[in-house]
C-alpha cells in the first residue's frame, strides 16, 4: 500500500486547486460558500437546517468549521461568514480586526493545522472547552491593491483554548485564548 499526499486549498467538492479556487468554477464557489458555516464530511454534524447534536464531538466539528471560516475571512477580508460559526464577544473582535486589516489595504493568507481535544464541558453540555495545539504552516501578508506579497512568517505552534457554546440548536465559538508554544 502506498502513501498519497498532496497540498493545496480546500475545495469542498473534492477538487484540487493548488493556487486557490479554479477560475470560473461556479459550482465549487457556490458549494464552498454554502459550506463555510458547516462541517466537512465525516464530522458529527447534521444536514442543512437540522439542529446540531448537543455532543462534544459536534462541538469539535463546529470548532473546525470556525477555523476554516476564520482562514477564509482573512483571505477575503470579509467577516460575513463568521456569524454562522462564531458569537460575541469573539465575533466582534475578529470582525473589527478584519476591518482594520482591510482599511490598511492588506490581505492575510495562512493555513493552520489543528489537533483539537475536548478539555471539558458543563454538566448540561451547553458549553464545551476545546484545547488545541494550532500549527501555522505559513502566513503571508499581501497588498489588497496589487496582490504583491509583502512579507511572510514561517509559522509555528501555539496552545489555543476555545469556548464553544450551544445556542439555538447550533454550536458557536464565543471565546478564544492563545497561550504558550506547544
Amino acid at each position: 500500500m502506498g502513501l498519497l499526499a498532496a497540498c493545496g486549498s480546500r475545495a469542498q467538492t473534492g477538487g484540487f486547486h493548488p493556487n486557490g479556487q479554479a477560475p470560473g468554477d461556479g459550482a465549487s464557489a457556490a458549494s464552498s460558500s454554502g459550506a463555510t458555516g458547516g462541517a466537512t464530511a465525516g464530522d458529527d454534524a447534521p444536514g442543512a437546517g437540522a439542529p446540531a447534536p448537543k455532543t462534544p464531538q459536534s462541538a469539535l466539528a463546529a470548532y473546525r468549521a470556525y477555523q476554516l471560516a476564520y482562514e477564509r475571512a482573512y483571505e477575503t477580508n470579509d467577516a460575513g461568514g463568521l456569524s454562522a460559526v462564531a458569537m460575541d464577544p469573539l465575533l466582534s473582535k475578529v470582525t473589527q480586526d478584519i476591518g482594520a486589516v482591510r482599511a490598511q489595504g492588506l490581505i492575510w493568507r495562512f493555513h493552520n493545522i489543528l489537533n483539537p481535544r475536548v478539555q471539558g464541558s458543563s454538566s448540561d453540555l451547553s458549553t464545551v472547552v476545546i484545547l488545541d495545539c494550532v500549527r501555522t504552516l505559513g502566513s503571508y501578508k499581501y497588498s489588497a491593491k496589487t496582490g504583491k506579497r509583502l512579507t511572510s512568517w514561517r509559522g509555528g505552534t501555539v496552545q489555543y483554548q476555545a469556548v464553544m457554546r450551544y445556542s439555538d440548536d447550533v454550536w458557536k465559538i464565543s471565546e478564544a485564548t492563545e497561550g504558550e508554544k506547544c
